[in-house]
């Protein structure tokens, strides 16, 4: 049955692509040359932007699509040899303060009043740029992918500048044709602009795009029609390096104090206009920040999200391969847990409108203690668009270790010779974004593993404005081994169906409600019988003043494939094949935005293994002296009862946090997170100082404690200094 589904699948995503014309073609915003220099500091007196076209008479998104906005906002844009030019006039109500979060980078988009540039310059609807800013002036800009995607970790060299009046806030920016990607000679770039307002609760858009879509959604830009050719952005070449000295001391071990004297260096240069090669030798991620800490109990390896730049940038082609817990290459497989990365070299980007390209290759080097050796790694991924805005793409990942021969190991792990992923992948998005969805298939190649090492998951989901349906299947082989992937789990068959209704009353403070059902099965791959199964009903309530709230209940049916520890503290296991079903309800609420106070809360109540029951209650507090100060605090609560030889078991996990934006460029952030299921407190406090576009000095000082008694485990101070030089 399951090897009919994928072909059954594949026929029906083909099926409901079809060819049409972007949705918002004959929405156009004319770009000139600019007639006069212009310069960034918020004021409108120069003749350019006098004599740009204004891109005005935005749509309402939310809290409805079916109006114009209530908030006038006039977009201009031109040009010159070297830079794209931007100009915004929001206008305001009148009444009262702005509302922003901090003036910290890459804000949270609900939380900020905020105007946003979407912008598609292969005009594929798939893959883009965005630009922007809150209304006081803290700076937005991260790539575009899947059609409506905006990765923040993106981060380039560009000038703004956001100036308030008393009746509107412009936002005045320049960007370099240096700092994107473009295809030359291609006169017609998609293009829209968004802006939030939390005074109004409104979100608005120049180019209409329906509400159940993000206003970021690429298959529903317009155009912005160039005069001539942009101008080519010429010899383009940048060389990041960086400058470190630190201190670390680990008081468990009783080691003396290490210090660290470190240099490394970063390159990018623009091969085309549109494909770019990334170097680094030497790298260093200690200005990253941490990990957010969760209580773990559950059986299989969490994720932790890639937070080094390096890897993020342009990386969604590889990273984004397969689906969330099929993942065939998995970055943070590379150079963490003290593996040094010795260099590393990255091409990627537009081969033309149609074909995409990404290669990476990275080299670590051996870590003695553990018996690693040196290893090498390679990914390769190709896309070929298809159709409208779909697309298919290849992937082949090898893992190889360098002058090792497993066989003449004794005294340490051994660690394969190779290990080689390759996979193919089909991505559907239909022209006006209702029909979405993903076929893959992969296979691995490991020594001494044959037979059953494949990978195989679909989806397909549709989107009205009152429905979403979708269906997700996937079989994992039990031989199938992504060593630079994140695949938890293997040997077993799932099937998801998942169907949401939305209600929209037409009046009164609910804005839309609507119950959620949702049945995850999991099935043994020898013979398809149920492992696992949960069964959901959710309810959910979104308010005008964007204040949401989720009740729900669920059944969930477990059997142990593998003992397992209930409470993940090292104390006895649950046996091998033994079955566990319980009920559990629970209740989540999310404050409004608006508030200078904002608050998160959750709990859960119900059954749990071997009979016993769990409840956990998570709160995330905010506080806000805006725009400068930022107080969170985050406290996750677990109280599991169970039969001896566990008993009652409770875990605190608090973390509060303090961000200070004394400026948009001089930031200070302070986090610290005690842990009790791992009894470790961890402190991490990072400044940095922007003093050139994109160009930082950090200081990151961790400690780490045993907090009963208060003692410290191990403790780091590093200074680095990284400058940009464009050659």
């Amino acid at each position: 049955m399951f090897r009919k589904i994928p072909l059954l699948l594949c026929g029906l995503l083909i099926t409901v692509t079809v060819l049409a014309q972007k949705k918002n073609e004959s929405y156009q915003l004319q770009i000139r040359k600019a007639a006069s220099p212009v310069k960034i500091d918020g004021v409108i007196d120069e003749a350019a932007w006098m004599q740009a076209d204004a891109a005005t008479n935005f749509y309402m998104v939310l809290p409805m699509d079916t109006s114009t906005a209530r908030l006038r906002t006039d977009v201009r844009m031109t040009y010159d040899d070297n830079n794209l030019y931007l100009v915004v006039e929001n206008y305001t109500t009148g009444e009262g303060p702005y509302m922003v979060e901090s003036l910290r980078r890459d804000f949270a988009f609900l939380k900020n009043d905020n105007f946003l540039l979407f912008m598609d310059p292969f005009d594929d609807q798939t893959n883009g740029f965005s630009f922007g800013a809150n209304a006081a002036g803290a700076q937005w800009d991260g790539l575009m992918y899947d059609g409506g995607k905006v990765d923040l970790s993106w981060d380039n060299k560009w000038v703004s500048v956001v100036k308030n009046y008393p009746d509107k806030w412009v936002f005045e920016a320049a960007i370099p044709f240096k700092t994107i990607r473009y295809k030359k000679g291609i006169t017609k770039w998609g293009i829209n602009f968004s802006r939030n307002d939390l005074k109004t609760t409104e979100k608005s858009a120049w180019a209409p795009v329906p509400r159940q879509f993000p206003t970021a959604s690429l298959a529903y830009t317009g155009n912005l029609v160039w005069d001539a050719a942009p101008p080519e952005a010429g010899a383009n070449v940048s060389l990041i390096p960086y400058v470190l000295g630190g201190i670390a001391k680990d008081y468990e071990k009783g080691t003396n104090e290490k210090y660290r004297r470190d240099a490394g260096l970063d390159a990018k240069v623009a091969v085309t206009s549109s494909l770019n090669l990334d170097l680094t030798v030497n790298p260093d991620f200690s200005q990253v920040d941490v990990d957010k800490q969760v209580t773990n109990l559950d059986r299989f390896e969490l994720f932790y999200p890639e937070k080094r730049q390096f890897f993020l940038e342009n990386g969604d082609q590889m990273s984004n391969f397969g689906y969330a817990t099929i993942r065939p290459f998995f970055s943070r497989r590379i150079g963490l847990g003290g593996v040094p990365i010795r260099f590393g070299a990255r091409l990627s980007g537009k081969l033309n409108k149609d074909w995409r390209l990404g290669i990476m290759n990275m080299q670590t080097g051996k870590q003695e203690e553990t018996g690693l050796p040196a290893q090498n790694f390679t990914v390769a991924a190709l896309q070929r668009r298809v159709f409208s805005r779909s697309n298919v793409g290849f992937i082949f990942i090898n893992k190889e270790s360098v002058n090792y021969d497993p066989g003449k190991i004794t005294d340490m792990p051994v660690y394969n010779k190779y290990n080689r992923n390759m996979g193919l992948e089909y991505n559907l998005a239909s022209s006006n974004n209702f029909w979405t969805g993903k076929a893959m298939f992969l296979k691995s190649y490991t020594p001494g593993k044959s037979g059953h090492d494949i990978a195989h998951a679909a989806n397909l989901q549709y989107t009205s404005k009152v429905w979403n349906v979708s269906w997700q299947h996937e079989y994992v082989g039990r031989n199938y081994n992504a060593e630079v992937g994140y695949v938890p789990r293997q040997g077993y068959v799932k099937v998801v169906p998942q169907v949401t209704r939305l209600f929209f009353p037409l009046s009164g403070q609910v804005l839309s409600h609507g119950p959620q059902v949702t049945s995850t099965w999991f099935f043994d791959e020898k013979d398809l019988h149920r492992t696992d199964n949960e069964t959901m009903l959710n309810y959910g309530i979104v308010f005008r003043k964007r204040n949401t709230l989720n009740i729900w209940a669920s059944n969930t049916y477990i059997q142990l494939l593998q003992p397992f520890d209930p409470t993940n503290s090292h104390k006895d296991s649950l046996a091998n094949g033994t079955r566990h079903n319980w009920n559990t309800v629970g209740v989540d609420y999310v404050s409004k935005p608006q508030s200078l106070f904002t608050y998160a809360l959750s709990a859960r109540y119900g059954g749990y293994y071997a009979d016993g029951t769990r409840l956990m209650a998570n709160t995330e507090l905010g506080y806000r002296f805006q725009p400068y100060v930022s107080i969170a605090l985050s406290a996750n609560y677990n109280q599991i009862d169970l039969p001896k030889p566990w008993g009652n078991t409770s875990f605190w996990l608090v973390g509060p946090r303090l961000d200070v934006t004394m400026t948009n460029t001089l930031f200070f952030t302070g986090f610290m997170q005690y842990n009790g299921q791992q009894k470790n407190m961890n402190l991490n406090t990072r400044f940095q100082w922007r003093y050139k576009p994109a160009s930082d000095l950090f200081i990151v000082y961790t400690d780490n404690y045993l907090p009963e008694p208060l003692y410290v485990k191990n403790r780091a101070l590093v200074l680095k200094l990284v400058y940009w030089f464009n050659i």
